[in-house]
């Protein structure tokens, strides 16, 4: 979901002859990713699509990254900076985000790999984030035989229903069970509600970062 005040912004397109770069960072791991530039129409798409859409100097068009290979660069929020004639992108990526296969175009390594077979090995928590990426695209794509398409297709009811029995689950483990199976019941119940939140147009940074705050010692409760 893309901050609301990403909209409200006054972004100067007149400096630089109807263009202004726009920095690509990584939302999760703050790795700078690539540098493309936008008009008013490809940060109008940007927009209204959530992906990162691009005017290409060597095509002289519109261009959506990822519309040919699949790894869009799903935006999270954009910042304008001090002169109102560079932005800031947050992304989640999906997939590495050079067309030569590396992870940035500078040829770095991300902070952890963008697949979720293998993310989150240096950090385990960062690997929710990727989680929820993965859950994104079975959204967007609803491939027949997934178990997560068969939630989204049940509906909203059914998602938050199975959420209170993972949760439900996840209690009587911790009186009357084992810890090994806590810890699986209490997977379950984070997967279940980050499929939910998923249909809700959310993410789990935004659990993340009403924790953050409660933990200010003058936040005071809603």
């Amino acid at each position: 979901m893309i901050s609301h005040n990403t909209i409200t912004m006054e972004i100067n397109f007149e400096k630089m002859q109807g263009l202004i770069p726009a920095i690509i960072q990584d939302a999760d791991t703050r790795q700078v990713l690539m540098l493309g530039y936008m008009n008013q129409e490809a940060y109008d798409i940007t927009l209204k699509t959530g992906k990162v859409t691009f005017w290409s100097r060597s095509r002289q068009s519109i261009w959506t990254k990822g519309e040919t290979s699949g790894n869009f660069l799903n935006v999270v929020d954009i910042k304008n900076d001090c002169d109102n004639d560079t932005l800031l992108i947050r992304v989640h990526p999906v997939g590495p985000v050079c067309h030569t296969g590396t992870d940035t175009c500078w040829g770095e390594k991300n902070e952890y790999p963008c697949t979720p077979t293998t993310a989150g090995e240096n950090n385990p928590l960062l690997f929710l984030s990727e989680l929820q990426n993965f859950i994104e695209e079975r959204h967007r794509q609803m491939p027949e035989g997934s178990y997560t398409t068969s939630l989204f297709k049940d509906g909203l009811n059914r998602m938050a229903q199975k959420v209170g029995e993972e949760a439900l689950e996840l209690v009587i483990e911790a009186v009357n069970g084992t810890n090994e199976r806590m810890v699986y019941e209490g997977s379950d119940m984070l997967y279940h509600l980050i499929v939910l939140l998923t249909s809700k147009g959310m993410r789990i940074e935004q659990m993340a970062q009403e924790l953050m705050e409660r933990h200010n010692p003058n936040w005071k409760k809603h």
